[in-house]
């Protein structure tokens, strides 16, 4: 069955109904769409299917009998006074279909008033406010609260009808200007006053049929004249779309809690809404409130949204659909690209300006649109002749990209006193940047210049080679044989094995929450389970206390933990240093290193190969992991700047539960500090029984996961011809980890180079040894995981490679 053709009829003049023609001239159905009264680029030769018709918005009559003349099929108004005023009803009554609401459900926005109170009945979001119809009542209420406030004029006042007051004083005078002096004429003979909200803005614009609903991308437009949002408001000085906080979730919430619901309830109340609905969003810190609605497209929302529904969805098709209520039929595909509009104006605007401007035109870099406004030809001569005058829109992959060619298009009109803003979508930089999404590089961290200065040290370590070590650096510690040092010790004196290390800037969490015991145990830690990893039992360690000024509660405090660190990990704690250093550390602050001296027999009847053995490993090892019990300390830089992010503070209840960690009991509440204060978790004494088991030769290698998370650690221990394949769905997240991934908008792969991940230790298993090994690591009390296997490496592959990490986003 052939498709109905369509002649349409577009009622207005401005640059939004040049944007509703230039779509809808685009579908196959459409045969011509006529433009009343349009303008300048929407006269006749602007589109072989574009015609202005030579008939004002508001002469309704006029109107109807054009569009019997001219067999028009479809009208579409674009402003709201029209709305407002029924145009709908007109051509109801003769059997034209008209995409819009009828003069009753015009009234959302044709009355503020009316909207806040249906607002009430439905229970929609919104800012608590009370209407006035009276001055002195009106006066006294504002006196009355201490909130800062927003004051709108009821009626239509050509988007300048909201005044939002910075002092008291302002307040007063915008009532009386509305009120007493009739600043917006019969629209402020009854004015709301609501609590002014707080947050970011952004409006949705949603295709209704009285039923259904389909939303475009959030979109955000700019107000005032000025940048940085300075100066009077205006009907709008550019748009961008999408904006940085309208994520898929955000707009679900959006759909269901306010646009479905608003919907609904028209047509519960008896005036079922068919148009566009545009609802205007205040992004509170209590989620989404509806700051008001408008019953048609936004200007410039619709210049900026149109250009990103792709070449095949039809807007004519679901100005239709809308019409004859089957909008859940119609496909709206949306470009996975950013919008822009800059908006040119006439110089003094929105106050007086001067119309009739010679207008010149060059031609517009290839995909950047120009929509009039405020123009009309006289004869052949484009002249100015209103306070918007043209806008340049611009699609493109980024933002970036898009403003950029707005502006290249802005720069190819010109006309006398021309003005347009020069910071567009300042707000989603400012989002953006809010939002970015943290790396362990923006905390200040570069684990690249790390592994930069290893290589670059490398060769000046080097000439330090004496018999006894190979002096290679960049391992978990460093060889030493006792043996091949000197002919006098014995052929099978140990090999022994040194570490140094700090804990970091998990110290300034530390000073932050006044919690230093546990961070003694982490130097230890770091020490000792880089000890282990190669092997060795860990003999002695000694530390160095460094400080500006010694507090010598806190000082005890840390070696007490260093103490208790040494016990887990059965070493003797030696000696150490204490340094004050006045002018160097700032107030009581402090920083510790920790070195650690270990032992393997090499040789002998209790002799064990020195880890990893990388000679053994082969493709289809196993990989077996220990559940970490924190962060422990490594990442605490990122950690600190997330935890900054958040808003919270160290003596803050802890968002999340440490008590699924391994070396945590306990699940009573916790500070946050004291949470991130876990410390790190020592696995000395486990591996060395699993190292001394029956069946020493099934473990080759071990992993300890600190600085540059899973994927820097995990090659640490492999030869050059092997992969480790993990599979990031074989563990669970901890809470901690999904905290600081969402609160931080961490990526997943960022995730495994900034931090263990719930993994302290990763361990390579002969396969078919993997069971026994488990079970007795599980016996001395550790969480254990099989998280994947070594292959052989591929041509270009990366030596650890993560998959499932779809399982940490979800």
């Amino acid at each position: 069955m052939a498709q109905e053709r369509l002649r349409i009829l577009v009622v207005g003049s401005g640059g939004r109904e040049h944007a509703l023609a230039w779509k809808l001239s685009q579908s196959s159905r459409v045969d011509i769409v006529y433009v009343a009264p349009g303008n300048g680029g929407t006269a006749a030769g602007a589109s072989s299917k574009i015609e202005n018709a030579n008939i004002k918005g508001d002469d309704y009559p006029g109107l109807v009998a054009f569009a019997q003349e001219n067999q028009v099929n479809l009208v579409v108004p674009g402003p709201e006074a029209p709305l407002v005023d029924g145009i709908q009803g007109y051509f109801q009554a003769v059997g034209i279909r008209c995409f819009g609401p009828s003069k009753a459900a015009a009234r959302m926005e044709g009355s503020k008033a009316f909207s806040k109170d249906f607002m009430k009945r439905q229970n929609i979001p919104t800012a608590a406010y009370e209407n006035f119809t009276d001055y002195e009542k009106a006066r006294q209420y504002l006196d009355s609260v201490s909130h800062n406030v927003v004051i709108k004029a009821d009626g239509l006042a050509g988007g300048k009808g909201v005044i939002i007051p910075t002092t008291k004083e302002e307040a007063h005078q915008a009532l009386r200007e509305m009120m007493l002096d009739r600043q917006f004429g019969d629209a402020g003979n009854e004015v709301v006053i609501e609590e002014y909200l707080e947050g970011d803005e952004l409006s949705v614009l949603t295709f209704s049929d009285g039923y259904s609903i389909k939303s475009l991308p959030a979109a955000q437009d700019h107000k005032r004249i000025f940048d940085g949002d300075q100066g009077p408001n205006t009907g709008g000085m550019g748009c961008y779309a999408p904006t940085p906080i309208s994520s898929k979730q955000v707009l679900e919430e959006i759909d269901r809690t306010i646009v479905q619901p608003s919907i609904d309830g028209m047509r519960r109340e008896g005036f079922p809404f068919v148009g566009i609905l545009f609802t205007g969003l205040m992004m509170t810190k209590n989620g989404p409130k509806v700051l008001e609605y408008n019953v048609r497209g936004g200007d410039p929302e619709t210049q900026t949204l149109l250009p990103l529904l792709t070449d095949d969805t039809d807007l004519a098709e679901i100005m239709v659909a809308c019409t004859e209520h089957w909008l859940d039929g119609v496909s709206i595909k949306i470009k996975p690209d950013f919008s822009t509009t800059v908006i040119a104006v006439a110089g003094g605007y929105p106050g007086s300006y001067a119309k009739g401007k010679k207008i010149t035109l060059d031609p517009a870099p290839e995909g950047t649109l120009i929509f009039h406004a405020g123009t009309n030809l006289a004869g052949a001569e484009l002249q100015t002749a209103g306070g918007r005058v043209i806008a340049a829109t611009a699609t493109a992959y980024s933002l970036e990209e898009a403003l950029r060619k707005s502006y290249a298009g802005i720069e190819t009109i010109h006309f006398e006193d021309m003005f347009y803003r020069k910071d567009i979508a300042h707000r989603a930089f400012r989002q953006r940047e809010a939002q970015q999404s943290l790396t362990y590089a923006s905390a200040g961290v570069s684990i690249d210049a790390g592994n930069d200065l290893v290589n670059m040290i490398k060769s000046s370590v080097a000439k330090t080679k004496r018999p006894g070590t190979d002096a290679v650096i960049g391992g978990f510690g460093g060889l030493f044989s006792l043996a091949a040092a000197n002919s006098a010790y014995h052929p099978e004196s140990p090999t022994l094995i040194g570490a140094i290390d700090g804990v970091g800037t998990k110290l300034k969490i530390a000073h932050a929450a006044g919690i230093h015991n546990t961070v003694g145990i982490d130097l230890v830690a770091m020490n000792v389970n880089d000890l282990v990893v190669q092997g060795a039992e860990p003999l002695f360690f000694l530390d160095c206390y460094s400080c500006g000024k010694l507090d010598v509660s806190t000082a005890a405090a840390f070696v007490t933990g260093v103490a208790d660190g040494c016990m887990q990990a059965g070493c003797a704690l030696i000696g150490g240093e204490t340094a004050e250093m006045p002018g160097l550390f700032i107030d009581e602050s402090y920083d510790a290193v920790g070195a650690a001296v270990g032992a393997i027999n090499t040789s002998g009847p209790n002799a064990r190969t020195i880890l990893p053995d990388t000679s053994a490993m082969k493709a289809g090892d196993v990989l077996l992991a220990l559940a970490s019990s924190g962060p422990h300390s490594n990442g605490y830089s990122l950690v600190r700047k997330i935890v900054e992010r958040s808003g919270l503070s160290y003596n803050d209840p802890a968002p999340f539960s440490m008590s699924s960690s391994s070396s945590s009991s306990s699940t009573d509440t916790q500070t946050l500090g004291r949470a991130l204060l876990t410390p790190t978790r020592i696995y000395v004494k486990p591996l060395l029984k699993a190292l001394n088991s029956s069946s020493p030769s099934s473990i080759k290698g071990l992993a300890h996961i600190t600085g540059g998370g899973l994927v820097d650690n995990v090659p640490r221990m492999l030869p050059p011809t092997l992969t480790a394949h993990i599979d990031a769905k074989s563990w669970t997240l901890p809470a901690v980890f999904s905290w600081l991934k969402k609160n931080g908008n961490v990526s997943a792969h960022e995730m495994t180079r900034a931090f263990n991940c719930g993994v302290g230790m990763v361990i390579v298993v002969e396969k078919g040894s993997e069971a026994a090994v488990r079970d007795l690591l599980e016996k001395e009390g550790e969480t254990v995981y099989q998280v994947g296997e070594l292959r052989i490496k591929a041509e270009g592959e990366e030596p650890c490679v993560v998959s499932g990490l779809e399982t940490w986003d979800a």
